[in-house]
């Protein structure tokens, strides 16, 4: 996911996404761990993702309140 399309979402609709990339991130660990991911690369996709939604969440929080 674009880091534009990211910031064209809406708080509530940014935090939904953040539990849902964090579900999805935990499964693909257990996965992982199981011997049942295929494509692993996934896996560090779901992660620069996470990051991504967490840091403009962050920003817009701090540009909401400073």
């Amino acid at each position: 996911m674009k880091a534009k399309a990211i910031r064209e979402l809406p708080m509530d609709e940014l935090a939904a996404k953040e539990r849902s990339l964090v579900e999805d991130l935990f499964q693909a660990r257990f996965r992982k761990y199981t011997g049942q991911l295929e494509n692993t690369s996934r896996f560090k996709e779901l992660k620069r993702d996470l990051a991504r939604v967490k840091t403009i969440s962050r920003e817009k929080r701090e540009k909401k309140n400073g």
